[in-house]
């Protein structure tokens, strides 16, 4: 559709004005941020409104209809929530560990929508005790780590790029889980000794470039991985990441999880078979 597309409905006019409004509120926020838990309270109602928006079925029609006709700027608008709204994620983790840090605890139900997907996303291909569990985009409260590793046992590492974010995780986790084996690292996965031996690898849904990290671990990482992808598509495209294509010659989509009312959906992969005669070495 051309930049001329107009706007013909009391929805579509509705939802637009939400998405900005959504978008200014997520901008000024973001850039807000001061080290501190200041505005914790307001962020993170924030956000569990707008976990709601992106889970509420109601408006997936609308969503899917003024993405197919493309009004001005609407992939520009769509960018730019995910992408604010993908910050203020990881302000609000910071937030969550600042106030525990200081004694607080807090929960509302951005955290609850979140912590409720972590049970079943990796579908059929769950860790056990002797699993090793590489996490890519750790954040500054590694609900993940601590939910797998408690309820599990298998060894879990954390990596994020955002040193502030690794350095609370570690506070988080002794407070919290000591006792665990969980480690946070701040480094790439490529210089990590670690993603050669995981058995699992998880990708947060706000990492913009997961899957070019995928590409880049075909060499490095077990024959036998699975690694769970956690994106949104259509509707919770405004909160995350969306699916992609992969190289066949490398992945194959093994199932999908798929969660309504979560904020995030699972996409799981295996290790594409090697042709045959083809002896493949070490990989």
């Amino acid at each position: 559709m051309s930049d001329t597309t107009i706007i013909t409905t009391d929805e579509q006019r509705e939802m637009l004005s939400s998405l900005h409004n959504y978008l200014q509120l997520f901008t000024a926020s973001a850039n807000q941020y001061d080290g501190s838990a200041a505005g914790a309270v307001e962020l993170e109602q924030l956000m569990a409104d707008y976990a709601n928006f992106v889970t509420d079925a109601s408006h997936e029609e609308t969503f899917d209809t003024l993405k197919l006709e493309q009004p001005p700027a609407f992939a520009e608008l769509v960018t730019g929530l995910r992408d604010q709204s993908a910050r203020c994620a990881a302000i609000t983790e910071k937030h969550r560990a600042l106030q525990l840090l200081d004694g607080q605890v807090t929960s509302v139900g951005y955290f609850d929508n979140v912590e409720a997907c972590i049970e079943q996303e990796l579908g059929s291909c769950p860790p056990t005790v002797d699993s090793k569990v590489l996490l890519v985009g750790s954040g500054s409260f590694p609900m993940t780590p601590l939910h797998l590793a408690r309820s599990t046992g298998a060894r879990i590492v954390g990596v994020d790029i955002d040193a502030e974010a690794v350095d609370l995780g570690r506070h988080v986790v002794h407070l919290l889980g000591k006792e665990l084996p969980i480690t946070l690292e701040h480094m790439s996965v490529d210089d990590l000794p670690f993603t050669g031996d995981a058995t699992h690898v998880i990708f947060s849904s706000t990492v913009p470039v997961k899957y070019d990290l995928l590409d880049l671990l075909y060499p490095l990482t077990r024959d036998d991985v699975v690694v769970a992808m956690r994106f949104g598509d259509g509707l919770k495209s405004l909160f995350n990441y969306p699916m992609q294509e992969v190289d066949p010659k490398k992945w194959r989509l093994i199932e999908t999880v798929r969660r309504p009312g979560h904020v995030f959906d699972v996409a799981l992969y295996a290790k594409a078979p090697l042709p045959p005669g083809d002896g493949g070495g070490d990989r």
